[in-house]
C-alpha cells in the first residue's frame, strides 16, 4: 500500500508571509476591540466598567472571547462599535 506523499506547502507559505505583512488578524468590521488579561476579580471589574462606559444597545457591547490562564488570570476581548450613531 502506497503512501500518499505530502503536497508542497508553498502556497500556504506565501500567504501567511502575506497576511503577517498586512498585520490584519482581525476583520475590518466596524468593531473596536481591547484585549485584557487580569486577575480574575480585577478582570470582573473592567468588564463591568467597559459594559458601563459602552452600553450594549448603543454600542452592542460584549466579551468577544475569553480564556482562563494559571494563577486565575483571566484573558478576554472586549468588542464593540466605534459610535453609537
Amino acid at each position: 500500500m502506497r503512501v500518499p506523499t505530502r503536497p508542497p506547502l508553498d502556497g500556504l507559505k506565501r500567504r501567511l508571509d502575506e497576511s503577517r505583512a498586512n498585520k490584519s488578524r482581525m476583520p475590518r468590521d466596524g468593531f473596536v476591540r481591547e484585549t485584557f488579561r487580569l486577575p480574575r476579580p480585577q478582570a470582573r471589574q473592567k468588564a463591568r466598567e467597559f459594559l458601563d462606559r459602552y452600553p450594549r444597545q448603543a454600542y452592542w457591547t460584549e466579551i468577544e472571547s475569553w480564556s482562563e490562564w494559571p494563577g486565575d488570570v483571566i484573558e478576554f476581548t472586549m468588542r464593540r462599535l466605534k459610535s453609537a450613531d
